[in-house]
């Protein structure tokens, strides 16, 4: 026998953020939970999330009013008015209490100097409510995440290629993956799968996402008979390192840091007066494009993001990352001197359409996290509220499938042992082709 077969009451496609909050509500639930993983969880691309997580703590001076109900008016205009607003508000009122759980289970955030969680401010919001913690917010929450789960009894199958959903009857009954260390196919056998595997932004030339940004949960659920929405919405980040395209976080410029063109001019004044460099990631992006293509920027490529004026200790204590980013990848130490930056694709707001519990159009299926459309983002999402979006629905996603499994029956594996088949065949075709790859895409 060339396969294995796996069964689970709960598996989750995914080892970042979202999977990893799912997975511990799951087992708190008493299920039996596997996370299957192309990569570590700890190398998910959550770890690159740089700038902070929202929640309307009203910790930072001037953010003393505000509060969830502001958090969700700032969500929803930020997204062109196109968010789901009964999900905005679930996500914004849920908000405070998921930062508060966070840093009870470790995490440690950046503080004031009387000891609260420090708050900076981002673009498009009214307040200043950003949590972070220095400019490695989602590695800490990772690192929390995961080490929580090290103490429970989730499975994790790391360095697993999900190649396809097992579906019977119209329901998702688990899936098959092959495991990128031997080559051996593997089946599992699952009451619910939930797909969190993050967007898509390997899709373009210019990302800052990971390259394991492949959209493997859209493409998993699509090939299924699950219909896609909002696949038109993408953002592009304002900021990323000129030549590698490496996140240059929001709290950059939430910091102080501010945009100038070839022309020494701060010209966001032109495109957003009263937010300036905090306008919505949208407006900033489209403004140093426009730039760019004005010959207004160096090399008519990017423009000048300015750290210089807040000094080294305040970078070495807020940026130390994006510090040493600009260092070793762009040669420029911005203590010293401004970092090249332009716009690059950044976040896939649309994906698998599903509901706040996370529920898809399939039955057994689920989705969470930026694989997947709840709406909470709509047509442009504000930094600080993905980090929110994958725990706030992580968690009800596993909530929810803890409800879902009472009662029910665990799935027969034959449907899994013909899919496996099928798919044996399938990647072994890949295999065995020996067209030249230019050839076979058509290139010169």
């Amino acid at each position: 026998m060339d396969y294995d077969i796996h069964s689970h009451d709960l598996v989750i496609v995914g080892g970042g953020l979202t999977g990893l909050r799912a997975a511990l509500e799951g087992v708190r639930g008493g299920l039996d939970v596997a996370v299957v993983s192309k990569v570590h969880p700890l190398r998910s691309h959550s770890v690159a999330a740089q700038g902070g997580i929202n929640a309307a703590l009203g910790n930072a001076a001037g953010g003393e009013d505000d509060n969830w109900e502001k958090h969700a008016f700032d969500t929803v205009k930020g997204s062109d008015y196109l968010a789901d607003q009964d999900a905005v508000e679930i996500m914004c009122r849920e908000a405070p209490t998921t930062v508060v759980e966070l840093e009870h289970m470790g995490t440690v955030f950046s503080r004031t100097e009387d000891g609260r969680i420090a708050q900076r401010p981002f673009g498009g919001a009214g307040f200043p409510r950003t949590c972070y913690a220095a400019d490695r917010t989602g590695r800490n929450l990772l690192h929390t995440l995961y080490e929580q789960l090290t103490a429970t009894g989730v499975t994790f199958y790391d360095e697993y290629f999900v190649t396809s959903l097992v579906v019977d009857g119209g329901r998702c009954t688990g899936c098959t993956a092959l495991n990128i260390a031997d080559g051996v196919l593997h089946g599992f056998v699952a009451g619910a799968t939930l797909l969190a595997t993050g967007g898509f932004g390997r899709l373009f030339a210019r990302s800052t996402n990971a390259l394991i940004n492949t959209g493997d949960g859209a493409a998993l659920a699509f090939r299924a008979g699950v219909p896609l929405e909002d696949m038109e919405f993408v953002q592009f980040h304002p900021t990323t390192l000129f030549g590698s395209n490496i996140l240059i976080t929001e709290g950059a410029r939430g910091e102080g840091g501010l945009l100038f063109n070839n022309r020494e001019e701060r010209f966001m004044k032109d495109y957003a007066a009263k937010a300036m460099e905090l306008a919505p990631r949208d407006i900033v992006a489209r403004a140093i494009q426009t730039e760019a293509e004005a010959g207004r920027g160096f090399e008519n490529e990017y423009v000048h993001l300015d750290l210089t004026h807040l000094g080294a200790g305040r970078i070495n204590e807020r940026l130390p990352g994006i510090r040493q980013i600009a260092i070793d990848f762009a040669g420029v130490d911005p203590v010293e001197a401004p970092i090249p930056v332009q716009p690059g694709q950044h976040y896939s707001m649309g994906g698998v359409p599903s509901g706040v519990d996370g529920l898809t159009p399939m039955p057994g299926l689920y989705a969470a996290g930026e694989c997947s459309c709840v709406s909470v983002h709509g047509s442009n999402r504000l930094g600080g509220n993905s980090l929110l979006e994958t725990v706030v629905f992580g968690k009800l996603a596993g909530a929810a499938i803890v409800g879902a499994m009472k009662g029910l029956e665990h799935p027969p594996p034959d449907p899994l042992l013909a899919r496996i088949e099928s798919e044996r065949n399938r990647i072994q075709d890949l295999r065995s082709r020996r067209d030249d790859v230019s050839e076979f895409w058509g290139l010169p």
